[in-house]
């Protein structure tokens, strides 16, 4: 900055004067205040004001003080060290120095500051209240804020408009919603900032419907308040409302602010409102905030949410600065969407761009690991959380690594971080149950539910989801029925179709079909797709025709599109003989155009996940994974595995029926796995579907011939094959 300037006469004051003001208004020093860019342009002009006399001031150590605590750029310790070599300083320099401090990460010296402006001399003024009640807040001391309401008292500003406000927010947003309404209550005059100010504090406790009321009697209503009820009823959940709103306040043709807009767009995306989301976009077009990231952000986030990741990716790649929560929105859409792969690819990327992620990143990754077997980036995740999150407080994090371990078949892991928790929650017991359960380690998941309830834990609805699991998966009939009717009579939950649907999957693979009915027709609720699924998928097992093609019947009702039914139904009929009903039913899902969702098998090599559908050729290493399998097919025919050929035909519910056996999808995986790995290497896959009879003969089978463990996941649980033997002991 040039300080150049013509010559200027020296003035003299003395030390703290205030001289006439229109005295040094015009002085040329003062002109170059409004050109500082920057702590160093200011530290020149304080220079010149020391050596034109101005230094001696508080009119310019004041303007000195205003852009150290206002500037984005400037210097709070700066402005102490101008304020501490003050020696009378006004009450201008105080109100300054207090709301400088008041916007720093250390509010609490804001409080110092006030305490020896109460020893000054000094007149308290309006400007003083707002920001030290604001610091208040900030570490919220209310018994603080109660002493400074009496202060406001005793100097005759109740009835000032902003430091009226201001008490109502200290005492809103520290929680004291009585006393907040008693000076609203008993103020003369409620102007639009009293009454946003309790709207704020009633949505921010949860009191929506107290906050409407205080909104449906405001006689002018800003956009502040309009945002304050909009941003209440989302995060309330009540998103209908908090959209509803917003089309009332466009009625009355209120400009939103950018706060409307992100609270707008927030609702949007829980509420899967695509449309109300199109408009909004439009208009921040219109209005010239396209360059805006925090709107677009929200908006990536519910272009995600609602079903259009295109769109949303175009608007995350048309970023010329992306920011960190721009990542985050994009890997977590990816990841609620089911995109779980391209979740990965933008974590990666992420990673080369050496952007560090946070909590909220390493909460949206953690899912997609955990559904895609991704297991290696699961561990580097776990590494990068003991490094830079060694005193985390953050439980869910812990809680997703539990669940992220458990579901990529790594349980020991998984009990070791559960097992390392100070503190556990009711969330880590509930996910560390299902974990144990989806293993099969039924007794175990039940042992920790025992303790859980001794230790004091009231277990939830989801807790009894992963117990009657447990037992399904172990074939615990009796045990089912007791937690089962110890969550209704004991903890008072009304079961949920979910409840209903394992007692009854329980019950009829157990081929105990009449107890299955029974519970059917008691239920409160009508059983849905998946109640009547797992009774067919029951008959099947047990070659129950009648039973199945009445649970057929039902299936049909309610999920008259769903092909799963039709061949689960034609397997029934196979089994049992009926080839003429296998044909009908064969024939109407032609007519139909009706297909099965092919198996697809994944496997985590080098942090780099890899799919494989049957008979898949479209992998770099096609040749050598048939090779391999050429290998694998061989061996197997050695020890005596003899294919059951009639699942080619009749099998349809696992694979497409002209997939051959050999080339299932886990078979390429494996297979894959195999050349990829050394001699020993654990072998882990996830699949889409339930791991056919053929494949989980083949597969104990390899791993006895190849000395390999191999954990595998399917759509049900989770199968550790080793030695030539299956943890589910072949029931699944």
């Amino acid at each position: 900055m040039n300080l150049s300037t013509a010559p200027i006469t020296i003035l003299h004051f003395l030390p703290n004067s205030n001289p006439p003001y229109k005295l040094i208004q015009t002085h040329p020093s003062f002109s170059l205040l409004s050109k500082c860019k920057n702590m160093k342009d200011l530290k020149q002009v304080h220079s010149h004001f020391i050596k034109f006399g101005l230094h001696n001031t508080q009119f310019a150590l004041t303007k000195l003080l205003e852009f150290c605590v206002t500037n984005q750029n400037g210097d709070l310790s700066y402005a102490l060290s101008i304020f501490n070599t003050t020696q009378e300083p006004n009450i201008v320099m105080y109100n300054m120095t207090i709301r400088g401090y008041s916007l720093s990460s250390s509010p609490n010296l804001a409080i110092d500051f006030y305490e020896k402006l109460l020893f000054s001399g000094n007149q308290l003024n309006s400007y003083t209240f707002p920001f030290i009640l604001k610091c208040c807040v900030k570490i919220m001391d209310t018994q603080m804020g109660k002493m400074i309401h009496g202060h406001v008292f005793k100097v005759g500003l109740m009835n000032d408009v902003y430091v009226h406000a201001s008490l109502i927010n200290m005492y809103a947003q520290t929680g004291e919603m009585d006393d907040a309404r008693l000076v609203f209550d008993k103020s003369f005059q409620r102007d639009a900032v009293s009454f946003t100010a309790l709207i704020n504090g009633y949505a921010l406790k949860g009191c929506i419907d107290d906050a409407r009321e205080l909104f449906d009697q405001m006689p002018e209503r800003d956009v502040v308040s309009w945002n304050a009820m909009i941003s209440g009823y989302a995060q309330m959940g009540r998103f209908e409302e908090a959209l509803a709103l917003f089309e009332e306040m466009r009625n009355v043709n209120v400009t939103p602010s950018v706060s409307t807009l992100l609270s707008v767009l927030s609702a949007c995306a829980r509420a899967g409102e695509l449309k109300l989301g199109n408009w909004v976009r439009s208009w921040i077009d219109d209005h010239g905030l396209g360059s805006n990231v925090r709107l677009v952000n929200a908006l990536i986030d519910m272009y995600a949410k609602c079903g259009d990741v295109k769109t949303a990716r175009m608007l995350f790649e048309g970023l010329e600065e992306k920011d960190l929560v721009s990542w985050n929105v994009m890997i977590g859409g990816y990841t609620h969407s089911g995109n779980y792969k391209e979740a990965l690819a933008v974590f990666h990327r992420m990673q080369h761009e050496n952007i560090d992620p946070n909590e909220v990143t390493l909460l949206s990754i953690l899912p997609a690991c955990a559904q895609l077997g991704a297991l290696d980036l699961g561990k580097w995740i776990h590494a990068y959380i003991d490094k830079h999150y060694q005193h985390l407080k953050n439980t869910s994090l812990w809680t997703s690594l539990i669940n992220m371990y458990a579901k990529c078949g790594a349980i020991t892991a998984a009990k070791q971080v559960f097992q390392g928790m100070k503190t556990k929650t009711l969330a880590s017991y509930n996910v560390m149950i299902s974990g144990l359960a989806m293993h099969g380690d039924a007794y175990e998941a039940l042992e920790l539910f025992r303790k859980m309830t001794e230790e004091g834990m009231k277990p939830d609805d989801i807790t009894f989801v992963s117990v009657l699991t447990a037992c399904n998966h172990a074939g615990l009939v009796d045990l089912g029925h007791e937690y089962f009717n110890s969550m209704i009579q004991t903890y008072k939950y009304t079961p949920k179709l979910q409840h209903y649907g394992y007692m009854i999957d329980l019950l009829g693979r157990a081929g105990k079909f009449d107890e299955a009915m029974a519970m059917i027709e008691s239920m409160e609720i009508k059983p849905d797709g998946a109640i009547w699924g797992s009774l067919l998928g029951s008959c099947r097992i047990h070659k129950n025709v009648e039973l199945g093609e009445y649970a057929a019947k039902n299936l049909f009702e309610l999920e008259p599109e769903n092909p799963g039914a039709y061949v689960l139904l034609s397997n029934i009929y196979a089994g049992a003989g009926q080839r003429d009903k296998v044909a009908l039913v064969r024939t109407f899902l032609n007519d139909q155009g009706m297909k099965k969702v092919p198996g697809c098998t994944s496997i985590e090599i080098d942090r780099v996940v890899h799919e494989f559908l049957v008979s898949d050729i479209k992998h770099p290493q096609s040749n050598e994974i048939y090779n391999m399998l050429d290998e694998v097919d061989r061996l197997l025919e050695m020890a005596g595995h003899v294919p059951d050929t009639s699942e080619v035909h009749y099998e349809m519910d696992e694979e497409l029926k002209e997939g051959k056996l050999s080339q299932h999808s886990e078979k390429l995986a494996i297979a894959f796995g195999l050349i990829s790995t050394k001699p020993g290497t654990t072998l882990r896959i996830v699949k889409n579907l339930r791991v056919c009879g053929n494949c989980h003969e083949a597969t104990k089978l390899i791993s006895k011939i190849f000395n390999r463990e191999i954990i595998a996941r399917d759509r049900n649980r989770f199968h550790h094959f080793k030695d030539g033997s299956c943890s589910c002991m072949d029931y699944w």
